[in-house]
């Protein structure tokens, strides 16, 4: 080990059961000498992760080493729910897929190092992405004192073949499709996958269609349109066409719809927090339904005042998912805020789904501040005097008068 390493006992690998995760494991035991406990996490990716037990076996890892969650419920029900009702897109468009999803993570990672007696942590993000600093920012928040190993930014491998000829010499099983370059990376969980880099790194050129797993093409979805209904308590969404379902069922459910009907698509250059921009595919069936679904109830039910506070609030706070703030006060003291504004969100949003398009039509609550009464046409009975409506205009008018009097003197 060289010596401006630190010396490690035991280290706790975010590990997928894939081949780059598996030879990091092999790495850290070689370089560090070090023990090494494997946490692998349910986040609804679609993937079975058994196999990434059997192989951490494979690799040396003791079984009491090995842990596997399923953290689908706690996902959708205490982050991406919480990211849902402050209606959070970074730069206007991303819906934060794979950023709300490694706090997560990172917290289930100094759980286990705690409880194993750990000394490090180690994730496989790559030194040029934002992924490194959500990580390492939820590591140091949770325990400042941890020890955070990054392989991307220490080894000394500079392409693929040498990662390659690592696994083979140390008995790794490569897949086929692992031995050339992939043509992009994935990163997928129950709110999102995404794709990015070599045939997408060109922003100009259109992505291929092989890119999308979580839609089909809009241009392919039924001619028909598709109504549901989505209920709500506190923000929330809680039940579908009726029905009660827990978070990451309902979630799950609208992914299916999403998907069916071409909803989610999104493809953005984005600014990354260390400073470059880059270009990514997104896929967000299901959460592109709620955002839309919890914007349609909001509009009943929020005060004007609490809902524009909430937009003005609104990229501050993605802007801290994104860069990996999620532990910080500053997005706890927000989050306290957007919570506070959802007590009367309740109801029921009524949606069409077409062709990639995700349409309000018709939306209902018993706190609803809407009234009729106000602004029909017809007679409203003495609830709004028109008249007022002068004086309002020429108080409002008074600086914008006495403006234009001093300009055209």
């Amino acid at each position: 080990m060289s010596a401006t390493k630190p010396a490690v006992k035991k280290v706790v690998l975010a590990y997928s059961g894939g081949l780059d995760t598996s030879i990091i494991l092999k790495w850290l035991q070689e370089t560090y000498g070090c023990e090494v406990v494997t946490f692998t996490a349910d986040l609804g990716q679609g993937e079975e992760l058994e196999p990434a037990r059997a192989k951490a076996e494979m690799l040396g890892i003791k079984p009491q080493n090995i842990f596997i969650e399923d953290l689908r419920e706690e996902f959708v029900a205490e982050y991406v729910f919480p990211m849902i009702r402050a209606n959070a897109l970074y730069e206007g468009i991303y819906l934060l897929g794979t950023s709300i999803a490694r706090p997560l993570i990172a917290k289930k990672q100094i759980e286990i190092a705690r409880k194993t007696g750990a000394d490090a942590v180690c994730h496989g993000a790559t030194g040029k992405g934002n992924d490194q600093v959500r990580f390492e920012l939820g590591y140091y928040a949770l325990e400042p004192s941890i020890k955070i190993i990054a392989p991307w930014r220490e080894w000394e491998f500079k392409s693929r073949e040498d990662l390659i000829a690592f696994a083979e010499a140390h008995q790794i099983p490569v897949a086929k499709d692992k031995r050339g370059e992939a043509p992009f990376s994935v990163d997928a969980n129950l709110l999102h996958s995404s794709s990015e880099g070599k045939v997408l790194e060109d922003p100009n050129v259109e992505p291929p269609p092989y890119v999308f797993m979580r839609t089909i093409a809009p241009e392919d979805a039924p001619d028909k349109p598709t109504i549901i209904t989505l209920g709500f308590e506190k923000g929330d969404a809680v039940s579908l066409d009726g029905k009660k379902m827990s978070p990451a069922t309902l979630l799950a459910a609208l992914n299916d719809l999403g998907r069916d009907n071409g909803i989610g698509r999104v493809d953005l250059v984005e600014n990354r927090f260390v400073g470059m921009k880059s270009r990514g595919v997104y896929e967000t069936p299901g959460g592109t339904i709620l955002l839309a679904a919890h914007r349609a109830i909001e509009s009943l039910t929020l005060d004007r005042g609490a809902a524009h506070l909430k937009d003005d609030l609104m990229p501050r706070y993605a802007e801290l998912i994104y860069n990996g703030f999620w532990f910080s006060p500053e997005r706890e003291m927000l989050q306290a805020l957007i919570d506070k504004s959802q007590e009367h969100v309740e109801g029921e949003v009524r949606l069409k789904l077409y062709k990639g398009n995700v349409i309000v039509i018709g939306r209902k609550s018993a706190k609803s501040l809407y009234s009729m009464n106000l602004v029909t046409f017809e007679d409203d009975r003495g609830a709004y005097d028109q008249k007022d409506a002068q004086g309002f205009i020429r108080l409002n008018a008074l600086r914008l008068r006495t403006l234009g009097q001093r300009d055209r003197s």
